[in-house]
C-alpha cells in the first residue's frame, strides 16, 4: 500500500505538486486509489488507526485514537449545487462524467466509542496546519494536548485536506498526533478544448527577514508554502515587475535585465531557468512590496476544495461505508456536527457557506454549527487561477487581492456601492441548510479586515439587523492572534513599533464552543450577540477616532511617510476586475491586474475610552483589569515599511508601574499603582470581571480559577517587583 510517509517523502512527486503539473490520475494513484462509481466520497482508504498522545487518557472519556486515510470524491458537475465551482465545466471527468479529486483526512476520536458525545467538529486547515488544538492550554512539543479541554468533552475531532496549491510536506516526527500540515488535496487542472489554457497573474511578495535572490512565483507574504502558477514563457520582455515602500506609493518598474524567471540559488544571476522561480540579481528586501504581473498557465479547479469540506463532512455524518464496502470510521456515532476555521480559513467557511456548500449533493445539511473567527471578509478560491493562501485585505500588503468583494453581511444587504444585493446566508436559506453561526472577531479585524461591513449598510449610516440564527461577537481588545494563557508577556516587538498584544481570547472561545454546541444540541439560549455599533456610539468614523497622547507611541495614523489617508486603517474598495469577474459571489476570472478603484466604503473603528482600550464587546478578564493598553494595529518600524501597519499584529503599551513614572513620563494614563495600589487590589478587580463572565456565559466556571491565575501571574510580570 501507499502510504502517506512515502508520498510525502518522494522527491519527484513533490517536484510535480511544487510545479503544479501533476495530473489527476497520476495523483489518485500515489493516493493508492482505484476508480469508483458515484458522486460524493465514493471510497476511502484508512492508512492507519493508532492511540493518540503516546496512549494519555482524559479522565471519564478515556484514551483517544487517530484514524488517518484518504477519501476520493467524486462531484456531479451537472449538479447545480457544484456548478458555480469555477471551471469545473472544464475539468477533465472520469468514464461516468464526474470531476475526480482526492484528499488526506484524519480523525481523532474516543478510543471506546461509548464515550463520545455525538459531536464532531470538523477543523478547516490554515494553510495545511491543524489549529483546533490551541484551545487547548498548555500545549506544548512534550504536551501536545495541553489541558486536554476539547478531549475530555468526548469530541470528536476530522481534518481534511483543501487547499490545493500547497507544496506536500515532509513525513511527521510523531504519527500519533494530528499531522501539522494537511497540504494532500489533489485537484485537476482547467484546459479548454484540450489545450491549456492562460490568464493575467498578479503575485506579490514582502519579507520579514532578508530573503536570497530567489522567490518561488507564487508564494504568499504569509504562506511561503504555496506553488503558485507556471508562467508561460521564460522571457520577461514586456512583463512588469514593480518595488515600493508603501501601498499608496507609485510603483516603480524594476530594469528587466535586473530580473529573470530563474533559480539563482546555486547559480549566479541570470540563474537557472525556471518557470516557477523569480530571481532579482541584487536580491529582495524587507522594506519594500514587490508585484510581478504576467501570464501564467494551468489554472487548478480550487472551488473543489469546498466540495471536500462539504463532502468528508457529509460522509462522516451519514454514510455507513464507501462503494467498496470501508466502514466509514465513524458511523452511527454523530448526532451533531460543527465546523470552524480561524484567519484563512474563517473567510473561508464564509464563502462555504455563501456559495450554499453546506448542503450536500443529496440535499442534507452538512455541518450543524459553524463558528468562524477572526475573519471579516472571504476567501480567493473560487476564482480562476485562485491564491487562497492569500490574506486581502491587509493595508500594507496584498491589500489589492480578491476576498472583500464578495458581501460580508449574513443577511441580505442591498449595498448601495458594489450595487449587490445577497447575503452570506441567501442560499443556505432558500435551501434550510444554514447552520447556527457564532462569528468573532478582534480588534484587529476592524482595523485591517473592515469587520464593520459584517454589522453596518455600506454608506456607515446606520446597522444592518442580525439574523436569528446568527451571534457575533467583538472580542475587544485583542489582537488577530492570541496570546496564549500559558505564555508570559511579550518582550520583542520584532517588525514592529509596539509590542504584540498580551491579551488572549482563549477562554472565550472555549465558551463560545461550548455554547454553540448547546444551542444546537438543546436549544438553550447562547450569549447575546456583543459588538460594536453605530446607534451606540461605540463604533465611530475614523476620522472622530482619537487616541491617548502616550510619550513615545505613534498613534494609528501611522507616519506621514506611510501615504496613507487613513494611517493604519485599511479601507474596503471595490474594485474593477474586469467584466468576467463575479464579484457577488467572489468568483470569476479576473481579466485586470492590478485592479482599478471603483469607490471606498468609509472606514468606522470601535470606540475607545481615555485609557486606549475598546469599549463594549466581550471584555476579557485583562481588559476588565488591564495592565496596559491593548489595540489590533500596531506600525511598521524602520527597513520594514516603516509607519504603516504592521499586518495583523496589535499592540500592548503597558500602563507606567509607578504614580511617580507616570508624573516623569508625561503619561495619561494611570499607574498600575494608581489603579491597583497591589497585587491583591488587581486580584481583587480582575476576579469581579471573571465572576461577570461567566455569568454572561462568556466564560466556562470551570476556566474562572485558571484565568484569574494567569491574569495574576501577568500582573507580577508586569510590576516587576516595584509592587506588593
Amino acid at each position: 500500500m501507499v502510504t502517506l510517509d512515502r508520498v510525502e517523502s518522494t522527491a519527484a512527486n513533490i517536484r510535480r505538486w511544487r510545479r503544479g503539473v501533476a495530473t489527476l490520475p497520476v495523483a489518485l494513484a500515489l493516493f493508492g486509489l482505484a476508480p469508483a462509481a458515484e458522486a460524493r466520497v465514493s471510497t476511502i482508504t484508512i492508512t492507519s488507526t493508532v492511540p493518540a498522545y503516546g496512549g494519555a487518557s482524559f479522565g471519564a472519556v478515556g484514551p483517544y485514537q487517530l484514524v488517518s486515510g484518504i477519501a476520493r470524491g467524486e462531484v456531479d458537475p451537472k449538479d447545480p449545487r457544484n456548478a458555480i465551482i469555477q471551471d469545473i465545466a472544464l475539468a477533465p471527468r472520469n468514464a461516468k462524467g464526474m470531476v475526480e479529486y482526492a484528499t488526506n483526512f484524519q480523525i481523532l476520536m474516543p478510543a471506546d466509542k461509548t464515550k463520545s458525545n455525538q459531536t464532531m467538529w470538523f477543523d478547516i486547515a490554515n494553510r495545511g496546519n491543524v489549529g483546533i488544538d490551541r484551545y487547548n492550554i498548555g500545549v506544548s512539543e512534550s504536551k501536545r494536548e495541553g489541558d486536554g479541554f476539547l478531549e475530555k468533552q468526548g469530541l470528536i475531532m476530522a481534518w481534511a485536506g483543501w487547499q490545493a496549491d500547497l507544496v506536500p510536506a515532509p513525513a511527521p516526527a510523531r504519527n500519533d498526533l494530528p499531522t501539522p500540515r494537511l497540504t494532500m488535496i489533489s485537484v485537476p487542472i482547467a484546459t479548454e478544448n484540450g489545450k491549456p489554457i492562460t490568464g493575467v497573474v498578479r503575485s506579490e511578495w514582502t519579507f520579514r527577514e532578508p530573503p536570497s535572490s530567489t522567490q518561488e512565483i507564487g508564494a504568499s507574504s504569509y504562506n511561503s508554502n504555496t506553488i503558485g502558477y507556471p508562467t508561460v514563457t521564460l522571457d520577461n520582455k514586456g512583463l512588469t515587475l514593480t518595488a515600493r515602500v508603501h501601498q499608496h506609493d507609485a510603483r516603480t518598474p524594476i530594469p528587466n535585465a535586473e530580473w529573470a524567471f530563474a533559480d539563482c540559488s546555486k547559480v549566479a544571476f541570470p540563474g537557472t531557468p525556471d518557470p516557477m522561480k523569480v530571481c532579482l540579481k541584487n536580491g529582495f528586501d524587507t522594506n519594500h512590496i514587490y508585484e510581478l504581473v504576467y501570464t501564467a498557465k494551468d489554472p487548478r479547479v480550487m472551488g473543489l476544495g469546498l466540495a471536500a469540506i462539504r463532502d468528508v463532512g457529509s460522509f462522516l455524518r451519514y454514510a455507513a461505508k464507501d462503494d467498496k464496502g470501508t466502514a466509514n470510521p465513524l458511523a452511527g456515532q454523530i448526532k451533531y456536527t460543527h465546523f470552524t476555521g480561524a484567519s484563512q480559513t474563517g473567510r473561508l467557511l464564509r464563502t462555504y457557506l455563501h456559495l450554499g456548500f453546506n448542503e450536500d449533493e443529496q440535499g442534507r445539511k452538512v455541518y450543524d454549527g459553524a463558528l468562524p473567527l477572526i475573519a471579516g471578509v472571504g476567501d480567493f478560491i473560487n476564482i480562476r487561477f485562485s491564491q487562497p493562501g492569500r490574506t486581502s485585505p491587509d493595508s500594507w500588503a496584498e491589500k489589492h487581492f480578491p476576498a472583500q468583494d464578495m458581501p460580508t453581511t449574513y443577511g441580505e444587504l442591498d449595498d448601495s456601492l458594489s450595487g449587490t444585493k445577497t447575503g452570506i446566508l441567501t442560499r443556505c436559506g432558500k435551501t434550510n441548510t444554514c447552520p447556527k453561526v457564532f462569528h468573532a472577531v478582534t480588534d484587529t479585524e476592524y482595523w485591517q479586515f473592515t469587520a464593520r461591513s459584517n454589522t453596518t449598510d455600506a454608506l456607515g449610516k446606520r446597522d444592518v439587523e442580525i439574523p436569528d440564527n446568527v451571534r457575533i461577537y467583538h472580542m475587544a481588545g485583542n489582537q488577530h492572534g492570541t496570546h496564549s494563557p500559558s505564555n508570559p508577556l511579550p518582550t520583542d516587538p520584532g517588525i514592529c513599533e509596539e509590542l504584540p498584544n498580551a491579551n488572549t481570547y482563549t477562554y472565550t472561545i472555549r465558551a463560545l464552543m461550548v455554547q454553540l454546541q448547546q444551542w444546537v444540541a438543546t436549544g438553550a439560549a447562547p450569549p447575546t450577540s456583543g459588538y460594536p455599533l453605530i446607534a451606540a456610539g461605540t463604533l465611530v468614523p475614523y476620522e472622530k477616532f482619537v487616541f491617548p497622547k502616550i510619550p513615545g507611541v505613534i498613534g494609528p495614523e501611522g507616519t506621514s511617510s506611510a501615504g496613507s489617508e487613513t494611517g493604519v486603517y485599511n479601507t474596503r474598495i471595490v474594485f474593477d476586475r474586469g467584466p468576467r469577474f463575479i464579484a457577488q459571489d467572489l468568483s470569476g476570472i479576473i481579466d485586470k491586474e492590478p485592479p482599478g478603484v471603483v469607490a471606498i466604503y468609509p472606514p468606522f473603528v470601535p470606540q475607545i475610552d481615555a485609557d486606549g482600550n475598546a469599549v463594549g464587546g466581550v471584555r476579557s478578564p485583562v481588559l476588565q483589569a488591564p495592565l496596559g493598553t491593548y489595540t489590533g494595529w500596531n506600525v511598521r518600524r524602520a527597513g520594514h515599511g516603516e509607519g504603516d501597519a504592521c499586518s495583523t499584529s496589535g499592540s500592548f503599551i503597558p500602563f507606567p508601574i509607578l504614580a511617580s513614572d507616570r508624573v516623569a513620563s508625561g503619561d495619561p494614563r494611570p499607574s498600575l499603582e494608581e489603579r491597583y495600589a497591589n497585587k491583591a487590589g488587581y486580584v481583587k478587580a480582575v476576579t469581579a470581571g471573571v465572576n461577570a463572565l461567566v455569568k454572561d456565559k462568556a466564560m466556562l466556571a470551570s476556566d474562572a480559577a485558571g484565568a484569574i491565575d494567569t491574569a495574576t501571574g501577568w500582573f507580577t510580570e508586569a510590576a516587576k517587583g516595584k509592587l506588593p
